[in-house]
């Protein structure tokens, strides 16, 4: 049987990364287990046209200092519903390697993270970080994909209320 004591969750901050991080609350407070937030920011992330390169440092920083605060603020939600957390965030080009990397160092039980469903040439020309975190991970990976019923619900219904309103 599985003994889960540390989980591992992902976070981009997309509304995919934030649901997987409810599933992983979820089973944290039912295994007892605590959860680590982890966000990997780009080593050499694409600057903005109003950054200057001499200013790389500086913009890399101010990244890293916001992803912390913003996972910072994910635990302070997750404690206050009396689970155990703590956050990383790690710097790498390869997001998946570095997810990795860190639930090997912290001893992850298991990995809880979304997949945003790419199919298709990209999935063949571009992979994704969950297919490579599956792959590489040491421990069970428990990947979530988006519910495309609800999507679909989402959209027929937006369809219908902007054609009722014209």
């Amino acid at each position: 049987m599985l003994q889960v004591k540390r989980i591992l969750s992902p976070i981009d901050f997309s509304a995919d990364s934030l649901e997987a991080l409810e599933t992983a609350e979820d089973l944290a407070s039912r295994y007892s287990a605590e959860i680590m937030l982890v966000h990997v920011v780009a080593f050499i992330p694409k600057l903005p046209d109003d950054i200057s390169i001499l200013d790389e440092g500086e913009y890399e920083q101010e990244l890293i200092k916001d992803a912390q605060q913003r996972l910072d603020d994910l635990a302070a939600k997750a404690k206050k519903k009396g689970l155990q957390a703590r956050t990383a965030v790690g710097q790498a080009n390869d997001a998946a390697m570095e997810i990795v990397r860190t639930a090997e160092q912290e001893k992850a039980d298991l990995i809880v993270m979304a997949t945003h469903g790419m199919t298709g040439w990209r999935r063949l020309a571009f992979g994704s970080v969950t297919d490579k975190v599956v792959r590489t991970a040491d421990c069970p990976v428990l990947v979530l994909r988006k519910n495309a019923a609800a999507e679909s619900e989402k959209t027929a219904t937006a369809t219908s209320a902007s054609s009722s309103s014209k």
